[in-house]
C-alpha cells in the first residue's frame, strides 16, 4: 500500500517511491543456469503505487466515544486506519496474506482489542475470499491469526461487552460449493479455539448477527442459503432463517410466526440498543422486505418493501438502528436511506453519503457521528447524516493493465466503480502522479488497451458490451460495439452475442489496425470499428443451461455471471494469423490461418469450467505458448499455468511450486521480454516468477501489499530518468503497482 506512510485524501493520487534497483539484472546475468536467487539480491527491489484514486469498502467501525479513531476494510486492499478523524490513513495489513475485510469489531471492553473477518459477503461471482479471522490486541499494530480459515467469508463479527474475549462469527462459506465451515462460531477464549454453535447444512452460511447490548446472551442470527457458480448466484433456500439464541449461543430455535413463510435469501438483522425488545430483519424473498418485532422476536410482520432498502439483496443488505432511537434506521444499498418511524416508511432523501454502500456503522456513546463504507470510498458524518465528509483510499480495483511507449510512459486500466483511466507512470513531482489520472472513454469493468502505434487512441470496454474508441487529442471517444442491442438484464441464452463483464480486447502486434473482441465468437474489425467480421465459430461449449438468468429468488443479470463466452484473446508476436482464443467455460482453441480453422486444443485434465483467464503466445517460438488457468469458482484454488511447445496438441503443467492455498489460484501469466524462461504469475494474493520456464517458483512480494492481481504488464522500455536499457514489470489488483527492473545494456 503505502509502506506505512500516512495517506492524504485531498491528494488521491499522490505517489508514494519507495526505492529503486539498480544491480538486480546484473545480479540475474550472474546467475543465467540458477534455478533459484538468493532472496538478499532483489531484496531492494521495491514496487511503488502510483493510483489511480480508490474505490470499495466494505466493512467500517470508529472506536466508541473517540472521535479520532476509525477504521475501515476495503474489498481489495485490507485495512485502514485514522487516529486524526479521517485526515490520515494508515494501512495496517499490508503484510497479511488477505485482501478482503469484510467485517471489523472492536471489543467495547477494552479497545486495544480488533477482530477482523476476511472475505467479501457482498456477493458476486468475482469478489474475492479470505481466510477468517485476524486478532491485534495493541489497536492493529501487530496481528495474529485466530482460524476459521476455511470459512471463506466472515461478514460480521460482534464481542460480549462484558468481556473481549468472548466473540461471535458469522461464517457465510466460500459459497462455490457445499462445506461444512458454514454458520454461527463462537470463541469463549478470544479467538484460540471456536466451536460452531448454529449450523444448518453445508450449503447455509451465516450471513448476519446482532448481539443484545444490555444482555449479550441474546442473539439474533440471519442464515443464507446460496451457491455461488461462474454462471449464476443462486440465492435462496427453504434452509435461510432468522434464528434467536437466549443462552449465549449455546442453543437456537428458529423464529417463524409472522416471518415468510417461502423461501428466503439473504437476511440481516438488528437488535435495538435503547429497547432490545425491538428487532428488525431485512430479507430477500421474491418482494424482499423489512420485517419488525416488538416483543423480543416472538411475533414479527412486515412494515416496508420499498425497494431502496433492499435493491440487489446478494450484493447489498445491512443497514443498523440509531443507538439512542429505536425507531430511527440508517439502510444502505444502491442508495443510502433512512426511516424515522421503525421502519414504516422512508423518510424524505437525506444527504448523499454515497453510492452503492455496504456498510454502516454507528457510535454507540454519540449517535450523531456515523460511518458508512461504499464503493466510492468511506463516508464520515459528525451530524447524524446532514453532512458527509467523503475519504478516499488507495486501494484502486483494476482489472487489467496496460502501457504505451511514451516516455514517461502512461499506463491504462478499468477500475471498478470507476472510469477507464490513463495516467503517467511517472511525473516531475518528486516521480509522483498526483491528480493527473484521467479518463478515456470505457466505463469501469474490461480493458483500456492504447494503440500500438498512436498512443492517443485507446479501444475501452464496458459492461453491457459497451466498446469505445477514445481520442485523447479530441478528448472525444466513439461508440464502435459490435451489435447495439447488448440485452442488458437479459438472460445470456436471449442474446445474440453474449458478453462477459470483462470480455477481452486484443490489438494485433502485426497490425495495429486490427483488433480482436470476444464475446462466443472472436470478432475482428480492421478500419477502426466501423463494421466488424465474426472470424470463428463459437467457441464455447455453447451449454444452453449455464446461460440462464442468475440472481436465484431475485434475477441479477449483469454480465459477471455471462461465463459461457470467450474470455481471453491472444496473437503471437512473431507469427501473423496464429490467434489464440480462452474461454471462461475451460477451452482453448487456436486458428493458425487467421480465423479460417479453428481447433479445440484444450489441455487434457484442466478444470472442467474453469476460466481460461488469459494466454501468453511466447515471443520467442510461435508453437509455444502459456496459459493462466483460474478454477476457484469451481472450487479450486489451486494454480493452473500450463505451457505448450507444439500448438496445443500437448500441454504440461508448469505452476507446482507456487504453493497451495486459499489465494493461490492463478489470473495472470506473463513472460520476460529479454529473458527466456523468465516468467511471472499473479495469483489472488501476490506476485511469482521464474527462471527456469516455471520449474521453480519465488515470490516478489517484498512491499507489495497483498491483493489479487488480475493482470501484469512486462514491457521492455527506456528509463523514464537514467539512460541504458531496463523493463518494469507492472500489476494490477488492489491498485497499480509497478517495479523497477534492469536488464544488461
Amino acid at each position: 500500500m503505502l509502506e506505512r506512510a500516512h495517506f492524504n485524501p485531498a491528494a488521491i493520487m499522490t505517489v508514494r517511491l519507495l526505492g529503486r534497483f539498480s544491480l538486480l539484472f546484473v545480479a540475474f546475468a550472474g546467475v543465467v543456469h540458477a534455478q533459484r536467487l538468493d532472496p538478499k539480491l532483489y531484496a531492494d527491489l521495491h514496487w511503488r503505487f502510483i493510483g489511480p484514486d480508490g474505490n470499495r469498502v466494505i466493512a467500517v467501525a470508529g472506536e466508541p466515544g473517540e472521535s479520532r479513531v476509525y477504521y475501515a476494510g476495503a474489498a481489495s486492499g485490507g485495512l485502514f486506519k485514522s487516529t486524526d478523524g479521517g485526515t490520515h490513513w494508515e494501512p495496517l495489513t499490508d503484510s497479511l496474506p488477505f485482501s478482503s475485510v469484510g467485517s471489523i469489531a472492536i471489543a467495547p471492553s477494552d479497545h486495544n482489542v480488533l477482530y477482523i473477518g476476511t472475505g467479501e459477503t457482498f456477493i458476486r461471482s468475482n469478489v474475492s475470499i479470505g481466510d477468517g479471522v485476524w486478532k491485534s490486541s495493541d489497536a492493529g499494530k501487530t496481528w495474529t491469526h485466530v482460524g476459521l480459515e476455511q470459512s471463506g467469508r466472515v461478514g460480521r463479527i460482534v464481542v460480549d461487552p462484558r468481556d473481549a474475549r468472548v466473540v461471535y462469527a458469522a461464517a457465510l462459506g466460500n459459497g462455490y460449493g457445499t462445506q461444512q465451515e458454514r454458520g454461527v462460531y463462537r470463541s469463549r477464549d478470544g479467538g484460540a479455539t471456536w466451536e460452531r454453535v448454529l449450523f444448518v447444512n453445508d450449503s447455509t452460511g451465516a450471513s448476519d448477527i446482532a448481539l443484545d447490548a444490555h444482555n449479550p446472551n441474546v442473539l439474533l442470527a440471519g442464515l443464507w442459503q446460496f451457491v455461488i457458480h461462474p454462471w449464476s448466484v443462486e440465492s435462496g433456500g427453504r434452509a435461510s432463517g432468522v434464528y434467536q439464541s437466549k443462552d449465549g449461543g449455546t442453543t437456537w430455535r428458529r423464529l417463524t410466526d409472522g416471518l415468510p413463510r417461502e423461501s428466503m435469501g439473504k437476511i440481516a438483522v438488528a437488535i435495538a440498543r435503547r429497547d432490545p425488545n425491538r428487532m428488525y430483519a431485512l430479507i430477500e424473498t421474491k418482494d424482499p422486505g423489512l420485517y419488525r418485532s416488538d416483543d423480543g422476536g416472538r411475533r414479527w410482520r412486515l412494515v416496508n418493501q420499498d425497494h431502496d432498502l433492499l435493491e440487489r439483496p446478494h450484493y447489498y443488505t445491512r443497514f443498523a438502528v440509531a443507538p439512542d432511537d429505536e425507531n430511527r434506521l440508517y439502510f444502505v444499498s444502491v442508495r443510502f436511506s433512512w426511516s424515522l418511524d421503525g421502519g414504516l416508511t422512508k423518510a424524505p432523501t437525506p444527504p448523499r453519503a454515497g453510492g452503492d454502500l455496504h456498510d454502516v456503522w454507528i457510535d454507540p456513546d454519540n449517535a450523531d457521528r456515523m460511518m458508512v463504507g461504499d464503493d466510492g470510498g468511506v463516508g464520515i458524518s459528525v451530524d447524524r447524516g446532514k453532512s458527509w465528509t467523503r475519504i478516499v483510499l488507495p486501494n484502486a480495483q483494476m482489472y487489467h493493465a496496460f502501457v504505451d511507449n511514451g516516455v514517461p510512459y502512461n499506463v491504462y486500466g478499468n477500475r471498478q466503480d470507476g472510469y477507464s483511466y490513463k495516467g503517467p507512470s511517472n511525473s516531475r513531482e518528486n516521480g509522483r502522479s498526483i491528480g493527473l489520472w484521467t479518463a478515456v472513454g470505457g466505463c469501469e469493468s474490461g480493458f483500456a488497451v492504447p494503440d500500438t502505434v498512436d498512443p492517443n487512441i485507446v479501444w475501452s470496454g464496458c459492461y453491457d458490451a459497451g466498446l469505445e474508441r477514445y481520442d485523447d487529442r479530441t478528448r472525444q471517444a466513439r461508440a464502435v460495439e459490435v451489435w447495439p442491442e447488448a440485452g442488458y438484464g437479459v438472460p445470456p441464452k436471449d442474446m445474440k452475442y453474449r458478453w462477459n463483464w470483462t470480455f477481452p480486447i486484443a490489438i494485433s502486434p502485426h497490425d495495429h489496425n486490427t483488433v480482436y473482441v470476444g464475446s462466443q465468437y472472436v470478432h475482428r474489425t480492421r478500419n477502426g470499428g466501423q463494421s466488424w467480421e465474426i472470424i470463428s465459430p463459437d467457441l464455447t461449449t455453447n451449454d444452453t443451461t449455464k446461460q440462464r438468468s442468475s440472481g436465484g429468488l431475485v434475477t441479477d443479470n449483469l454480465y459477471v455471471e455471462s461465463s459461457i463466452v470467450v474470455f481471453a484473446i491472444s496473437e503471437s508476436p512473431i507469427a501473423r494469423g496464429v490467434i489464440w482464443a480462452g474461454t471462461m467455460d475451460g477451452l482453448v482453441q487456436l486458428t493458425r490461418d487467421d480465423g479460417k480453422t479453428w481447433t479445440n486444443v484444450t489441455p487434457n485434465g484442466s478444470p472442467k469450467f474453469a476460466a481460461i483467464s488469459n494466454i501468453e503466445p511466447s515471443r520467442y517460438d510461435a508453437s509455444t505458448a502459456y496459459i493462466a488457468v483460474d478454477a476457484h469458482q469451481m472450487n479450486d484454488r489451486g494454480p493452473f499455468v500450463y505451457k505448450t511447445t507444439d500448438y496445443g496438441k500437448s500441454w504440461k503443467v508448469i505452476s507446482s511450486g507456487i504453493p497451495k492455498s486459499m489465494f493461490s489460484y492463478v489470473h495472470c501469466v506473463r513472460e520476460d521480454p529479454v529473458r527466456r524462461g523468465m516468467l511471472y504469475a499473479g495469483t489472488e494474493n501476490g506476485v511469482w516468477f521464474s527462471l527456469d520456464d516455471g520449474a521453480n517458483w519465488q515470490p516478489l512480494q517484498n512491499n507489495l501489499p497483498h491483493a489479487p492481481v488480475s493482470w501484469l504488464v512486462v514491457q521492455p522500455h527506456f528509463n523514464d530518468l537514467d539512460t541504458g536499457a531496463c523493463g518494469r514489470l507492472f500489476c494490477s489488483g488492489c491498485q497499480f503497482r509497478e517495479d523497477d527492473r534492469r536488464h544488461p545494456a
